[in-house]
């Protein structure tokens, strides 16, 4: 019988310490993140137009997320040729950049999914618009996911940011829920994708918990300085 081994971290460590693969990912995030915000600005009742400037990472969730990995991978830049994306340095800003891009995507991506999912009638079908507008969609957020499960590779994170995270992610929540901004839907959210939501929120961060190292220096932000 022959036995193969997948060994993720080496895919990993060549796709982003290569120039061509890791800019090809970069320019991939960055269109994808203009989808999203032509999305939101053309998204009725509520479009980004509505708000003030400040509440736009708020209400665009998606986009939000592409902006946050874009800027989590554009730090492996100079260190290209370098050293292994492995031993990338890591910083108190980059503890907290790389934890909330990880949580951003792990919770959008999966969402979405949800969210087309609690009422498939309003989405899901084989022809005309429901090829994007579901599968689509649901393809494009699940590779959100799969983006977030390579930052632990190279990112740290310290209790501290997880915490912070989880805040960031349920003031998103309120905001989303109790004030009424949530993402644009064909149907009224209720009990069901509003639990789902928190759920998600606290899931995505038990995931980071498990799946990041954390860093040997201090986080000056935490109590005492420590992570």
């Amino acid at each position: 019988m022959v036995s193969v081994s997948f060994d993720a971290g080496r895919y990993v460590e060549y796709y982003l310490g290569n120039a061509p693969s890791l800019s090809t990912l970069l320019v991939a995030n960055g269109a994808a993140f203009l989808v999203g915000v032509s999305f939101y600005v053309n998204s009725s009742p509520t479009s980004l137009a509505d708000l003030p400037t400040f509440l736009y990472p708020l209400f665009a969730d998606s986009p939000t997320a592409l902006a946050l990995v874009t800027l989590s991978i554009s730090t492996l830049l100079p260190i290209l040729g370098r050293h292994r994306v492995a031993d990338a340095p890591s910083n108190t800003p980059l503890v907290y950049l790389h934890t909330f891009a990880f949580v951003w995507l792990v919770k959008y991506g999966l969402w979405t999914v949800v969210a087309l999912n609690l009422h498939p009638g309003q989405y899901f079908g084989f022809a005309g618009a429901a090829l994007w507008d579901y599968w689509g969609i649901i393809l494009t957020h699940l590779l959100f996911v799969v983006e977030a499960l390579v930052i632990p590779y190279y990112g740290r994170t310290t209790d501290r940011a997880l915490l912070v995270a989880l805040a960031a992610l349920l003031v998103n929540d309120v905001f989303d829920y109790a004030l009424g901004y949530h993402p644009p839907l064909r149907y009224d959210p209720g009990v069901p994708l509003i639990l789902a939501t928190l759920s998600l929120s606290v899931g995505a961060v038990a995931v980071a918990h498990r799946l990041f190292d954390r860093p040997d220096d201090f986080d000056p932000l935490a109590p005492g300085g420590h992570g």
